[in-house]
């Protein structure tokens, strides 16, 4: 995958029959989305799945330590424990039974015309846009993208999020890193991310671990969390207790919130 800026002007492509509707911002989400990111392998893509995770991410960034390629992904996803019908992803929170995880592609400032066919390829549901996309190529993927920021203040994280979220279902907020796409287990500006997350469906990344994990949904309230590094054995290879740890976490905090 070529890495390079790109701008905007991208045709609108048809969007999906079923768009995914969520609560208003503001109000209050009764389920927190967990996604395992930086998937490499089958077996951690099962682990997850049976664990509980709502979204499966593979990274398309070829200088990424986590990077996977397409095929690699293809054969992850056409596994038979993840065959179900081929319909459109339902996320609203009131009906998130699904039969298996969202499968969420990474990438990095790609052409979008690269990215959809990666994404027909793999039978991926989502692209997470990380780099420096423009709000026009969000709207273009017809609500199955969502871009990722990394803001280094309150005014720009509310101007980003401001410009990318009438085009996609969330956005993903991350720990800033001058050089670094994610990944680095820098932990992010919970005090930021909730003011956002008070306004916007937020996915929150940025050094979450299972130890830490229900402070951030106490203190941000986000419509989902985001990890990768945080329930790594090594780098590219997910330690199974900890991937299980870190949602049964998420889901106690869950339910510590909504259920009293």
């Amino acid at each position: 995958m070529e890495s390079e800026n790109v701008s905007g002007g991208e045709s609108e492509r048809s969007a999906p029959a079923h768009r995914h509707t969520f609560s208003p911002a503001g109000e209050s989400n009764p389920h927190t989305l967990v996604k395992i990111c930086g998937i490499t392998n089958i077996e951690d893509a099962c682990i997850a799945a049976e664990a509980g995770a709502d979204m499966l991410g593979f990274i398309f960034y070829p200088p990424s330590m986590r990077y996977v390629s397409p095929e690699t992904v293809r054969g992850i996803i056409q596994n038979s424990k993840f065959k179900v019908q081929n319909e459109q992803l339902n996320l609203e929170p009131e009906t998130l039974n699904i039969e298996r995880p969202a499968f969420v592609g990474v990438f990095v400032n790609s052409p979008a015309d690269e990215i959809r066919e990666i994404m027909d390829f793999c039978g991926l549901d989502f692209a997470q846009l990380h780099g420096d996309e423009s709000p026009e190529m969000v709207a273009s993927f017809g609500g199955r993208a969502f871009k990722a920021i990394s803001p280094t203040s309150p005014a720009e994280a509310e101007k980003h999020s401001a410009l990318v979220i009438r085009h996609s279902p969330f956005v993903l907020i991350d720990a800033f890193h001058p050089t670094e796409r994610g990944g680095t287990g820098t932990t992010a500006d919970w005090e930021m991310a909730a003011q956002l997350a008070r306004r916007y469906p937020i996915l929150l990344a940025g050094g979450l671990t299972p130890a830490n994990v229900a402070d951030a949904i106490a203190t941000v309230r986000p419509f989902g969390v985001d990890v990768s590094s945080g329930v790594e054995a090594s780098r590219g290879k997910k330690d199974p207790a900890k991937v299980r740890a870190f949602i049964e976490r998420v889901r106690g905090e869950w339910r510590f919130q909504w259920l009293g």
